[in-house]
C-alpha cells in the first residue's frame, strides 16, 4: 500500500511538473531552449555559438544538438519536456538499484518513487523543466556506470561523455583512477578528449573562445557573481575579490576542495557506498567548476543517502536539511536579515562544500551503520477516560532532538506561517461584513466591551505605551523563549509541547483563509482608534501602512491569544513554584485586555484562539496519551539553569577527549546532619537516577554497588545517580512516564522506611513529579 502511494505521489509530482511547463506561454517556458533552437537561437546564425552570450554549454553539447533542432522547432518543446520527465524516472530507478547491498529490496522499492518525488520537487530539477536545459544527462550518464553489469570500458565511455558535456565531471575519470578502476579511467579520458576533438574539428572558433577566452565556460550567461553560480569562483567575487588575487586563491581553494573531496570519495567507495561516492565527487565538481549554476546541482541532494549521527534520533538531520536546501529559496530557510546574507546566498555552495568535506558519514564496517542507538521512547499511556480512544501512532521520545534540524524547521514551519497567512483571502468588503456579524453576536451576547476598553486605553498615554509594547514585543518573545528553555532544561517536555502548539497555529491558518474578518481598527464608521498606527484613511482603497504589507484580516481567531495561553498552560505545567504558575496564567489575561485595547481583535477572536488551543492539547492527547508536561533523567533543576546554558550543544558533534588527561577531581559538597550520603555532583552524566519530587538524602548504596547513594531531589536541588523515585520498583532510576530503567535502589529501601517530615514529597512545589505521577494521571 505505501508503495503504490508512493509511486502515485511521484507521478502526480511530475505531472504537475511538466504541466506547469507547458501551461506557461511560449515566451516564458523553456527559455534556455529557446536560445538554442528559436528563430533567432543560436544554433540557427552563422558564426559563433557564444556572439550573443546567451549560449553556456560546451562547444560539444552545441555539436550534440544540432541535429535535434528541427525536431524540437515542430514539438514546440512538448517532445522536450516529456524526455525530461523520462530521464528524471529513470534517474530515480538508477539511484533505487545504486543504494549499498545491505539495503532491503523493500527499501530499494520505496526508494525509486521517494528518490523521483524528492527529485521533481527540488530547485535544480525544477529550473531544469523551466529553462529546457539539459542538466539531467550528465548525471543520468554517471550513475549509468554504478549498474553491476557496467564494464570498465562502458563506465569510462560513459564518464567521458558527461565530461564532454560538463568539464567538471572529469573528476569522476580521476575518482576511477584512484579507486583501482585504470581501465575506466583511461576510457573516460579518451572518450572526453574524442568528444571535445571532434567538437574543436568541426567548431574551432567556438572551441577557441570557450576553452581560451571563456576558460571552460566561466562569462557565458549571467555574471559570474551573480547568486546564480554557486561555485567558488562565485563566491569570491560576491566577497569583492577580482583580478590576480581571486584567481590565486581560487586556484588554492580548488585544488584543496578537489584532494580532500576525492580522497574521501575513494574511501566511501572501497567501503562499498558507491552512490555516495558519486554525489561526493559532484559537489566537489560543483564547487571548482567555474559556474556551477542551479540546474547543475542535483549532486548535492544525492548526497542525502549518506548517514550521519550515532543515535537513531540523529539520522534524518542530514538528510532533510539537504532536501530543505535543494527544495526552499533563501527566505524560507533564514530570516531576511543582512546578517544571515552570506549563509542564505551561499546555502547549496555551503551545502556542497559540507557534504564533500564535512560530513562524517559513516562507514558501512561500523556497526553504527545499520543498527544506530535507539532513541529511548516512553511506554504506551493508557487513556485516563474510557471514552476517549487513542491512536497510539508513535511511542513519545524522551530525547531532546537536534538543534540544528529544529532551528530549520521552526524557520520553515514560520515561513509557511507567514505565506499562507498573506495569501489568505483578503477582499475588504468581505472582511468588514464578517466584523459586522462579530459586533451582531457580541451585542445579542452583552460583551461587547471592546469599543469602551479601547477609548479607555486610547485616552490614557501610560497605558496606550505600553499595550502598545506588549503587543508588538511579547507575542513572539515569550514563545520563544519557552520554548528555549524546555528544549534545554525538559527535552521531553519540548517534544509534549511543540506539538498542540503547531496544530493550533494550522488550526489558525484554516480560519484566516475560511473567515477574513476586519479587525475593530479597521471598520470604518464605528469610532475605533488603532493606538498604534493612528488613523486610517478609509476613503482609500488601500489605506493604512500595514495593509499594504501584510493580510491584516487575519483576525480569527487570535493567536496572540493562543499562543499566550499556550504558553500559560505549559508554565503552569512544568513551573516549580505557585507564583510562577499564577504568573504564566496571567500571561493570556493580560494579553485578552492588550488586544482589545489596542483595537487589533475583538472579544470573540481571544475565544477562538482559546479554543484552537485547546483542540491542540486534545490532539496531542489522542496521539500519545499524555495529559501532563513528561520528565525524564535529563531535566535540569533551576539551581542548575544557570549553570547549563550551554547544554544545548549536546545536540552536536563534540570533540573528542584524550584519554591520557587525568580527570579532575570534584570536591564533594559538605553532608548534611542525619543522613551520611554525599549529595551528587552538579553535572550529571547521562544515564544517572532521576530525581524524586522534595526528598532529603538517602542512606544506602546503589544497585551496583559501585556508586553510594545520594539523595533523591526534586526542582531547586542536584540529581542523584542511582537513585530511584519514590514508588518506583527496585533498580529503576529513571523517572517520568516511560523512562527506561537504570541501575539504583529505592530511595524507600535506601532510607529505611517512609517518608518523613524531612523526605515527604510537596504537592505544591512539584504536583507534576515522578514520585507522584501516577496518582495525577
Amino acid at each position: 500500500m505505501l508503495l503504490v502511494a508512493l509511486w502515485l505521489l511521484a507521478g502526480l509530482l511530475a505531472a504537475r511538473q511538466a504541466a506547469e511547463v507547458l501551461r506557461r506561454p511560449p515566451g516564458e517556458r523553456l527559455t534556455d531552449l529557446e536560445t538554442w533552437i528559436g528563430d533567432r537561437g543560436v544554433l540557427h546564425v552563422s558564426g559563433s555559438l557564444y556572439e550573443g552570450g546567451s549560449f553556456t554549454g560546451t562547444p560539444f553539447s552545441g555539436l550534440v544538438l544540432k541535429p535535434l533542432t528541427r525536431a524540437a522547432e515542430e514539438s514546440l518543446g512538448v517532445a522536450w519536456t516529456f524526455g525530461t520527465l523520462l530521464l528524471l524516472v529513470v534517474l530515480g530507478l538508477v539511484v533505487a538499484r545504486a543504494l549499498p547491498d545491505q539495503v532491503s529490496r523493500h527499501t530499494r522499492l520505496l526508494a525509486a518513487p521517494l528518490a523521483i518525488s524528492l527529485m521533481a520537487v527540488s530547485l535544480p530539477v525544477r529550473s531544469t523543466f523551466t529553462l529546457g536545459q539539459a542538466s539531467i544527462i550528465p548525471v543520468l550518464l554517471v550513475l549509468l556506470t554504478l549498474l553491476r553489469r557496467t564494464s570498465d570500458r562502458q563506465a569510462g565511455l560513459l564518464t567521458g561523455l558527461a565530461a564532454a558535456l560538463q568539464p567538471a565531471l572529469l573528476l569522476f575519470s580521476a575518482l576511477h583512477w584512484l579507486t583501482g578502476r585504470r581501465r575506466a579511467a583511461a576510457f573516460g579520458g579518451g572518450a572526453f578528449a574524442v568528444g571535445t576533438g571532434a567538437a574543436w574539428a568541426v567548431m574551432p572558433e567556438d572551441s577557441r573562445t570557450y576553452w581560451f577566452h571563456h576558460f571552460g565556460g566561466a562569462g557565458l550567461g549571467e555574471p559570474a557573481d551573480s547568486l546564480s553560480n554557486q561555485s567558488l569562483h562565485g563566491l569570491l567575487l560576491r566577497l569583492g575579490l577580482d583580478g590576480p588575487p581571486e584567481l590565486a586563491l581560487l586556484a588554492v581553494l580548488a585544488v584543496a576542495v578537489a584532494a580532500l573531496g576525492l580522497r574521501r570519495a575513494v574511501r566511501y567507495a572501497l567501503d562499498g557506498q558507491a552512490l555516495l561516492a558519486v554525489a561526493v565527487t559532484g559537489c566537489v565538481a560543483l564547487a571548482v567548476s567555474p559556474t556551477s549554476w542551479q540546474h547543475q546541482q542535483l549532486w548535492i541532494l544525492l548526497a542525502a543517502v549518506g548517514r550521519v549521527g550515532r543515535n537513531r534520533s540523529d539520522r534524518l538531520m542530514w538528510p532533510v536539511i539537504v532536501i530543505m536546501v535543494m527544495s526552499l529559496d533563501r527566505t524560507a530557510l533564514l530570516p531576511d536579515v543582512r546578517l544571515y546574507d552570506v549563509l542564505g546566498d551561499n546555502a547549496p555552495l555551503l551545502a556542497a562544500l559540507t557534504a564533500a568535506l564535512l560530513m562524517p558519514f559513516l562507514a558501512r564496517t561500523s556497526p553504527l551503520w545499520a543498527t544506530p542507538r535507539p532513541t529511548p521512547r516512553a511506554d504506551v499511556e493508557r487513556s485516563r477516560f474510557r471514552y476517549v480512544p487513542l491512536l497510539r501512532l508513535y511511542r513519545r521520545p524522551l530525547s531532546r532532538p537536534n538543534l540544528l534540524l529544529e532551528l530549520m524547521l521552526i524557520r520553515v514551519f514560520y515561513f509557511a506561517y507567514s505565506s499562507v497567512r498573506g495569501l489568505a483571502p483578503g477582499s475588504r468588503s468581505l472582511a468588514e461584513g464578517h466584523g459586522r456579524q462579530v459586533l451582531a453576536v457580541e451585542e445579542w451576547l452583552s460583551i461587547d466591551i471592546e469599543y469602551s476598553f479601547n477609548h479607555l486605553v486610547a485616552d490614557t498615554p501610560w497605558l496606550k505605551d505600553s499595550m502598545n509594547y506588549y503587543y508588538s514585543t511579547f507575542h513572539f518573545l515569550v514563545p520563544l523563549s519557552l520554548l528555549g528553555w524546555l528544549y534545554v532544561c525538559r527535552p521531553a517536555a519540548y517534544r509534549w509541547a511543540r506539538t498542540p502548539l503547531g496544530i493550533a497555529t494550522a488550526l489558525a491558518l484554516v480560519g484566516f483563509w475560511l473567515y477574513p474578518l476586519a479587525p475593530p481598527r479597521l471598520m470604518p464608521g464605528l469610532g475605533y482608534i488603532d493606538t498604534a498606527n493612528g488613523p486610517q484613511d478609509f476613503g482609500n482603497p488601500d489605506f493604512g501602512a500595514l495593509t499594504e504589507l501584510s493580510n491584516q484580516y487575519a483576525a480569527m481567531p487570535s493567536l496572540h491569544v493562543g499562543w499566550s495561553l499556550w504558553c500559560g498552560v505549559i508554565i503552569a505545567l512544568v513551573a516549580p513554584r505557585l507564583w510562577m504558575k499564577a504568573l504564566g496564567m496571567l500571561y493570556p489575561m493580560m494579553t485578552v485586555a492588550v488586544i482589545m485595547g489596542t483595537g487589533n481583535h475583538y472579544l470573540l477572536d481571544a475565544v477562538g484562539g482559546a479554543v484552537v488551543v485547546a483542540v491542540g492539547f486534545a490532539a496531542q492527547y489522542l496521539l500519545t496519551g499524555t495529559g501532563r508536561a513528561p520528565r525524564t533523567d535529563k531535566d535540569l533543576t533551576l539551581r542548575e539553569v544557570p549553570a547549563a546554558t550551554l547544554t544545548a550543544v549536546r545536540a552536536l558533534p563534540r570533540p573528542p577527549v584524550p584519554r591520557e588527561a587525568p580527570a579532575v577531581p570534584r570536591e564533594a559538597p559538605a553532608e548534611r546532619a542525619g543522613t551520611g550520603a554525599a549529595v551528587a555532583e552538579q553535572d550529571r552524566a547521562p544515564g544517572a537516577g532521576t530525581p524524586a519530587a522534595g526528598l532529603e538524602p538517602a542512606t544506602g548504596t546503589s544497585g551496583d554497588g559501585r556508586q553510594p547513594a545520594a539523595r533523591a531531589v526534586g526542582d531547586g536541588a542536584e540529581p542523584a545517580p542511582g537513585v530511584a523515585g519514590v514508588g518506583r520498583e527496585p533498580g529503576v532510576g529513571t523517572a517520568g512516564d516511560g523512562g527506561e530503567p537504570g541501575a539504583g535502589a529505592p530511595a524507600r529501601a535506601a532510607s529505611g522506611g517512609g517518608p518523613t517530615e524531612e523526605n515527604a514529597p510537596d504537592p505544591a512545589v512539584d504536583p507534576v513529579s515522578p514520585s507522584n505521577g501516577g496518582a495525577a494521571r
